[in-house]
């Protein structure tokens, strides 16, 4: 399995690059998201991969976050009749966030929208994906259109971490209440999650 590409930029373009690893060039699709997070040709670049395998192609997919890749996977390996060309339309489309809150939300003319993913679609996305992204999903959204303060953003990252966990979202939300009561304002992110752990073990 091959997880990262660390290496010269060769060739960019909206939908592909082109990597040179030690004297080897790999050629790995993107999404747009992706693409505007790029250095320029020639610089090195840090390239997160997924590969598919099939009958008739050997294929790597690339990002430049792991919330992007985490998406890709999510969408390839669990919604039926969604493979990775509608994955990347998914997220050339719409940012990782907004398609959580969407899907969260049961939107289904949001994302119908995307290129390339029609209403039927888009309701199996939402109905294959509402369990696994839940109300954090919503959450996450609307806290990103509100702007939060680093304080609040600070507990918001540390109830996501938990919700990932498998912790119910109130559950969550009054553990990290308590434990930043305890450890105080200048606790981590990390701090905040190992004492809810801790507390929950």
């Amino acid at each position: 399995m091959i997880t990262f590409l660390n290496g010269k930029l060769v060739e960019a373009l909206p939908t592909q690059v082109t990597v040179d690893v030690n004297g080897v060039g790999y050629e790995v699709l993107i999404p747009l998201s992706s693409f505007d997070k790029l250095p320029k040709p020639g610089a090195n670049v840090h390239l997160l991969t997924q590969l598919v395998v099939r009958e008739d192609a050997h294929t790597l997919y690339g990002f430049m976050t792991p919330a992007e890749r985490d998406l890709f996977r999510l969408l390839i390996n669990t919604v039926s009749g969604v493979g990775p060309r509608i994955a990347l339309n998914v997220l050339s489309g719409i940012s990782v966030t907004a398609f959580r809150g969407a899907v969260a939300n049961g939107d289904v003319k949001a994302l119908s929208q995307i290129s390339g993913v029609g209403k039927k679609t888009a309701e199996r996305i939402v109905v294959e994906l509402k369990d696994k992204i839940g109300p954090a999903g919503a959450w996450e959204a609307s806290s990103e259109q509100r702007g939060l303060s680093p304080a609040d953003q600070k507990i918001n990252d540390a109830v996501l971490a938990l919700v990932a966990l498998g912790f119910k979202q109130i559950e969550a939300h009054e553990a990290v209440r308590a434990a930043q009561a305890v450890l105080g304002d200048e606790a981590t992110v990390e701090d905040l999650v190992r004492a809810c752990l801790k507390k929950g073990a």
